[in-house]
């Protein structure tokens, strides 16, 4: 029993030294640091800045100035597709190896039309952007039959249709454009075209 209560004591005592010597290291290591930076002056709690932690997300600002011009590349105004049109009563096309039926369907409105684009009143520019941005958007959606609206130039100078035939081109230009017709007077007839895109899957038309 005094044994144990000898073994005890004993442990006490090298605790305590050894708490006395952590101690004793802290304050030299503190002193010597003091004497290595030298006096200063804590900095008060008025000068700090508060950094806001949720910083608003970065403005992919190249990748908007490159997706721009890769639109306005993909289309050009210098394409002349008068000589792909069919030279029927409405200038429709019809991209090669699709029949005559499929612009026949889309002139009697036997595609249901599933999203339009109004483009008239636009600039030539924004136009071309907008327009390259729909088809692409329609595709990646899987639409197939869609209105695009290049208006008839009644409020224009000369009264023709100033983005007519340039609409025209651009389509012509989109591989993913098989065919297109005028719009029927109900849906806005020589202001507009029935525009039909190429499938997402493999079916054929």
């Amino acid at each position: 029993m005094q044994k144990k209560i000898a073994d005890r004591h004993a442990l006490a005592l090298a605790q305590e030294a050894a708490r006395v010597a952590a101690e004793h290291r802290a304050k030299l290591e503190k002193e010597l640091f003091v004497r290595a930076v030298g006096s200063v002056t804590p900095i008060s709690d008025g000068c700090r800045v508060l950094l806001n932690p949720e910083q608003p997300p970065p403005v992919a600002l190249h990748r908007q100035r490159d997706e721009q011009a890769a639109l306005r590349e993909a289309l050009s105004d210098e394409f002349d597709a008068s000589t792909l049109l069919d030279t029927d009563e409405h200038l429709s096309f019809r991209r090669p190896g699709i029949g005559l039926e499929v612009t026949r369907k889309l002139r009697k409105g036997e595609w249901r039309i599933q999203r339009d684009i109004d483009l008239h009143g636009l600039r030539t520019d924004a136009a071309r952007e907008a327009l390259a941005a729909f088809i692409r958007e329609a595709c990646q959606q899987g639409l197939r039959c869609v209105r695009v609206v290049h208006g008839k130039g009644l409020g224009s100078p000369g009264k023709t249709p100033v983005l007519k035939s340039r609409v025209h081109s651009w389509l012509v230009q989109k591989n993913e454009v098989l065919a297109f017709v005028q719009a029927r007077p109900a849906q806005d007839g020589a202001g507009a075209l029935v525009v039909l895109l190429k499938p997402s899957s493999a079916a054929k038309v």
